[in-house]
């Protein structure tokens, strides 16, 4: 009897541990080809939406080739004529740069020479900018926006532009425009390339630039030494001959020095530049490029009227104009003694340059119409990242 009740007593443990087991083994059958029947239906949704993707991708490129097609025997009737795309810029320049006058003739010349791209965060995401940082330079495509054409451009492009410009290398013998780097052309776009310095958040700062203050930024685009730069390119003598528009000396007079002191403490916190020195520096790399006209390297101390300065077609930075507007004389009459004037940095630069090239910088003033209160991301701005 004590037997059959100890087989009792291990026997029911053993019935519940195979009634756990098999359970177990039925859902988990049954867990089985749920999933298995859900894998199965997952799969005919994926495949159905590849299927839609792939009809409805088929679809939009048919659309977009018919639309090409359109459009291109629309052309071929038309011609050029009324052809347009859909571009705007997408960022804008602040730079070092005030005026046209003095700004480089072409990119690096100035070491110093220094901007910050503000793109339109409307446009360009900060995202866009990820990885430009990882370039020592990039190419920056903008509009020439300050040409005196601009608006002939709109109502008679045909007559708008000259299609030979005078060059100074050449002491103002004439090229055909596409030979020249005349911002004066029939699509008023420039190319540029810059050192790019920091990138951060939606800004960009950049050195070397020849760029001025409120130019429109189309696109930018990364610098890669080994397609961008040409071994064996070949250009013209005159070209070549760099040395042609280079000073002879720079020099700085006692007034330059106190003025710069006074200036400095006004201009401060909104200047692209650490110091009252790199300022300094900054300067003397501008003014050692001529960056006088043609019409005044040839006849540097004769009056001009506003009739005489219709130099549309010089080549440089626009600058001829302006140049020759601010050519000083003292009295009426013809003077041996011009004084020239240069706007950077909102600071108006006093200096005379003689028969040799040798040039003298007399004063540095606070131009008068020049708000210092205007927010300009200068290098109180950027130090952190310059210093990392």
């Amino acid at each position: 009897m004590a037997a059959a009740d100890n087989w009792g007593w291990t026997t029911k443990p053993a019935i519940a541990i195979a009634v756990a087991a098999t359970s177990a083994t039925v859902i988990t059958v049954i867990s089985a080809r749920f999933l298995h029947k859900k894998i199965k239906s997952l799969n005919s949704k994926v495949s159905d939406l590849e299927n839609q993707w792939i009809s409805e991708r088929r679809g939009r490129i048919r659309a977009q080739q018919d639309l090409r097609k359109a459009l291109a025997q629309d052309k071929s009737d038309q011609g050029l004529k009324g052809i347009s795309y859909p571009l705007a810029p997408i960022a804008v320049v602040q730079s070092c740069f005030s005026t046209r006058n003095g700004t480089p003739r072409q990119p690096l010349l100035v070491p110093l020479a220094r901007a910050c791209l503000l793109f339109d965060l409307n446009r360009v995401p900060p995202s866009s900018l990820e990885g430009l940082a990882e370039y020592s330079h990039c190419w920056i495509i903008y509009i020439f926006h300050m040409n005196t054409n601009l608006d002939k451009l709109w109502k008679d492009p045909s007559r708008s532009t000259k299609a030979k410009v005078r060059v100074p290398k050449l002491k103002g013998a004439k090229k055909g425009v596409f030979a020249t780097r005349s911002p004066h052309r029939p699509c008023p776009i420039g190319l540029t390339v810059a050192k790019v310095e920091a990138v951060q958040g939606h800004m960009v700062l950049l050195s070397g630039v020849d760029l001025v203050d409120g130019t429109p930024v189309l696109d930018i685009k990364p610098y890669l030494p080994y397609c961008d730069s040409i071994k064996g390119a070949q250009v013209p003598d005159w070209v070549e001959e760099d040395g042609l528009l280079a000073t002879a000396t720079v020099k700085f007079t006692g007034d330059f020095y106190s003025a710069l002191s006074d200036c400095w403490a006004k201009v401060e916190k909104n200047s692209f530049y650490a110091s009252c020195d790199e300022l300094e520096r900054f300067i003397k790399q501008v003014l050692s490029w001529d960056i006088r006209s043609v019409y005044q390297r040839v006849r540097p101390h004769e009056p001009v009227s506003k009739g005489e300065s219709n130099l549309e077609g010089y080549v440089a930075s626009g600058l001829e104009e302006d140049n020759v507007k601010d050519i000083y004389h003292n009295g009426g009459g013809l003077t041996q003694d011009v004084l020239y004037h240069l706007l950077l940095e909102s600071l108006k630069i006093s200096y005379r340059i003689d028969r040799y090239t040798n040039v003298v910088v007399e004063n540095i003033s606070l131009e008068s119409d020049v708000n210092t209160d205007h927010k300009r991301h200068g290098y109180m701005t950027w130090r952190h990242a310059l210093l990392a």
